[in-house]
């Protein structure tokens, strides 16, 4: 009989666990017994109980899905604007940076280009913003200009263009890095375009270069293209000038003097035999 009725209690256990693998509610699975708990204690009504397990379970979807945004990204690496630093790189608006990370601009499908000389944080920066738009829900793809033009090719050779270029116009912010870094074809850069083109006023891209505009044709191989694509990518644009001296080469040096200093006062410090 003892073992019948323990049988019994247990049973609705088991099956709310069911229920909510169900329905996927994992966090309210994982945590019902201790809120429960804590509502008893501090006299919380099954009202409250009930919201404090829905709160949970709604930020704790939030956070994996954007996991899941960061993830899809692509990013080779995740960089955030409080590692950057700006007094390195005077030239750089830290305001307009700051304000850029709100992430209004993507609503708004307006663009953002990063020129500057190799190694001044263009691509920190461009990560960085990335970072703030999956944070704040919207789609995004990192890619070098070199790797996109290489896949829309071999899309073009496999017969799936169309396909990639729908998959590409879905993203709400496409990062288009180290454009100028490698030359392209004529028949990439003219499918850059396309890709370009197509955002026109509805997605965001962030373009990061080491040439100035007047440079451009010699990557897309054309003064007509060239003038075409800055027509569009410059409508509705944010430019941030990031020239200096090389941010990863200032960087390497301190690393360098650093490791320098703690050797010299680790030899200072060893007694002589």
């Amino acid at each position: 009989m003892m073992a019948r009725d323990d049988t019994q209690q247990a049973m609705p256990a088991v099956l709310l666990g069911h229920h909510l693998k169900q329905l996927k509610l994992p966090t309210v699975l994982r945590e019902y017994e201790k809120v429960a708990r804590e509502a008893a204690r501090d006299g919380i009504d099954h009202v409250g109980f009930l919201l404090r397990l829905v709160e949970l379970e709604l930020i704790d979807r939030e956070r994996r899905v954007t996991e899941r945004r960061i993830r899809e990204a692509g990013f080779p690496s995740v960089k955030s604007l409080d590692t950057f630093e700006f007094a390195a790189i005077p030239s750089l608006n830290k305001m307009q940076v700051l304000e850029l990370a709100r992430c209004e601009y993507v609503a708004r499908c307006e663009n953002v280009i990063a020129l500057g000389n190799s190694g001044t944080g263009k691509t920190h920066i461009a990560l960085a913003l990335g970072l703030a738009a999956c944070q704040r829900g919207f789609s995004t793809l990192f890619i070098t200009a070199h790797a996109l033009s290489s896949q829309l090719m071999e899309a073009r050779d496999e017969r799936r263009l169309l396909k990639l270029q729908a998959q590409l116009q879905k993203v709400k912010l496409l990062i288009v890095d180290e454009l100028g870094y490698v030359p392209l074809s004529q028949v990439g850069a003219d499918r850059l375009f396309e890709v370009f083109s197509q955002r026109y006023e509805r997605g965001t891209i962030i373009v990061t270069s080491n040439l100035p505009f007047e440079e451009w044709p010699t990557v897309f191989r054309s003064e007509r293209l060239t003038g075409a694509l800055l027509d569009r990518l410059t409508h509705h644009v944010h430019i941030l000038e990031m020239n200096g001296e090389s941010y990863r080469l200032k960087q390497s040096s301190g690393r360098r003097r650093a490791m320098s200093a703690r050797a010299e006062q680790n030899q200072a410090t060893t007694p002589k035999t």
